[in-house]
């Protein structure tokens, strides 16, 4: 049996690779507007878009049905376009040929962050394309090191690192180890990404769209114990397959009696700048995540 399941992960590999390859031959613009055709039209007869409008009530009680099903088409869009850009990262960070926009204060956020020479901790959420913020801050010379969930299928997991490696830095694997290996990458010096919108069972519950929900308290705990400066860090998608990367300003947490960092109440003020995000791009969300399950 357990040779059977090593065959099986072996033949979806070589079909991932496959669709990859095909995809690579595309190019990034015709690749992204494929999945933003398909995604819709495949996404509306999975199970997962009854949980995205189920999610989108909760968020969105104010606004009509059709309302909502405008977004979660824009949700299922953005979703396709994202999963055909991966072969494309690299190609779609091409701030000279137009592709990547940011402002000024972006731009010297980045560079202050590259001079300190001090850890520091970037959080993003699953927007727009999220993968996009982690080759961003590597291509722009921040040394980095990202967390990231493996797929399940070993071979997969393989070839996603030897894509993502050389075009982000060094990859942290979600698991037991990953806190040790986080707290190393900051005692290095390094600035750690990590996504923190979907669900952690064991996170403390905050407002997120009025209900609340279990969240991710790493990114405060490590400003805790590190004193990191935290910043937000999003591309938002733009026409014509052009994005915006827009890196807030260091956060100031909230602290407890003691003068350190309250990590609930961090972890909420993440939480509401995260929503702000959404609320300004509702469609280009992951809303299909079960994020307000009990």
């Amino acid at each position: 049996m357990k040779r059977l399941q090593t065959f099986g992960q072996w033949a979806v590999a070589q079909l991932v690779r496959l669709i990859f390859a095909a995809l690579r031959a595309l190019g990034p613009d015709r690749a992204s507007n494929l999945g933003a055709c398909v995604g819709p039209r495949v996404g509306v007869w999975t199970r997962n878009h009854e949980q995205m409008m189920e999610n989108l009530r909760l968020a969105f009680p104010e606004k009509t049905e059709a309302e909502r099903l405008a977004i979660a088409r824009d949700a299922w869009a953005n979703l396709g376009r994202t999963v055909c850009e991966y072969p494309h990262l690299e190609a779609l960070f091409d701030v000279e040929g137009g592709r990547v926009e940011a402002d000024e204060a972006t731009h010297a956020r980045f560079e202050a962050l590259r001079l300190s020479g001090r850890p520091a901790l970037v959080f993003a959420a699953h927007m727009g394309n999220w993968e996009l913020p982690a080759v961003a801050a590597f291509k722009l010379g921040q040394p980095a090191a990202i967390l990231y969930r493996t797929p399940n299928n070993p071979f997969i997991a393989a070839d996603i690192v030897a894509m993502r490696e050389p075009i982000m830095g060094r990859l942290i694997a979600a698991g037991m180890t990953a806190p040790i290996r986080m707290a190393e990458a900051l005692d290095q010096g390094l600035t750690l990404g990590m996504l923190v919108d979907q669900r952690f069972g064991r996170g403390p519950r905050v407002p997120f769209f009025g209900h609340p929900v279990a969240a991710n308290p790493f990114l405060a705990r490590l400003a805790k114990r590190f004193e990191a400066p935290v910043h937000g860090l999003r591309a938002i998608r733009l026409p014509n397959n052009r994005f915006r990367l827009e890196l807030t300003e260091a956060l100031e947490l909230p602290r407890d009696a003691k003068g350190q960092v309250d990590v609930e109440a961090g972890t909420a003020l993440v939480n509401r700048i995260i929503e702000g995000w959404v609320r300004e791009t509702p469609g280009q969300w992951l809303w299909m995540h079960r994020r307000w399950r009990a």
